[in-house]
């Protein structure tokens, strides 16, 4: 009998990672009375009417297009979430009959703890490649670590420096690069971040959000000079693994 649902929302929502890392997760660990659904919602205004045809549901996870709409639903975010302007998980409590939102943000727990292990007392600065939404999560880590970033952009943005502003002296003042770009994803396995790879050394750590495949070209080209690597796959798995912590808090 089940007795607490969790679930994704997000539109359209034709695979999950998501789905498969909770059922098996559940399966695993012979936990009984869990669910874990998919809600694809054409538009953010049904949550209201998902969290009131679906009362066991405890919590939520948020994805694309709707990590920054949902946030005028929620009651409170918490630290990562309020910094980074976005949200992927979702607790919900009932007080007084209604439901009580508290909005989080894992992706900045998944990469902070997967990173850490990574760096080295020279790692002082880093070059965060895309200013996206991604992006923000990884500059709200790197600022708890003490680590100053500057961001590549393909079109001039305040604050961010172009791609081919990127010099030597640059990637040697900055050791660490990490990739928030979908370049290199699948199936574009041939695309990645036009960067001077060949100033590259063994003092660099290169990280891609990228998992899928397990090693892109940017990782790649990184690797060929010497350069420690990490995909995203970590991340992505204590992303999720950070979100059952958070609904059984």
């Amino acid at each position: 009998m089940v007795s607490r649902t969790f679930g994704l929302i997000g539109y359209p929502l034709s695979h999950s990672f998501s789905k498969t890392y909770f059922t098996e997760k559940f399966v695993r660990k012979g936990i009984s009375g869990c669910q874990y659904d998919l809600f694809p919602i054409a538009n953010i205004d049904f949550l209201t009417d998902l969290l009131d045809e679906n009362t066991l549901l405890e919590g939520l996870n948020v994805t694309i297009p709707y990590k920054v709409a949902v946030l005028p639903f929620l009651n409170e975010l918490d630290a990562a979430a309020a910094f980074i302007g976005a949200v992927n998980c979702i607790s919900i409590r009932h007080i007084d009959g209604k439901p009580f939102l508290k909005g989080y943000n894992t992706d900045a727990h998944g990469f902070e703890v997967s990173l850490k292990p990574f760096i080295k007392a020279h790692h002082q600065k880093a070059l965060i490649l895309g200013n996206g939404g991604a992006a923000k999560a990884v500059k709200y880590v790197l600022q708890k670590l003490g680590i100053d970033y500057l961001s590549v952009t393909r079109t001039a943005t305040e604050g961010a420096i172009l791609y081919d502003e990127v010099t030597e002296e640059v990637l040697k003042e900055h050791t660490v690069l990490i990739n928030t770009t979908p370049l290199g994803m699948s199936p574009n396995v041939d695309s990645y971040p036009p960067i001077p790879y060949q100033y590259l050394s063994t003092q660099h750590l290169a990280y891609d959000l990228v998992y899928n495949p397990e090693e892109s070209k940017f990782l790649r080209l990184s690797k060929d000079r010497g350069a420690a690597t990490k995909n995203g796959l970590e991340m992505l798995d204590l992303q999720a693994a950070r979100s059952w912590v958070i609904w059984n808090s």
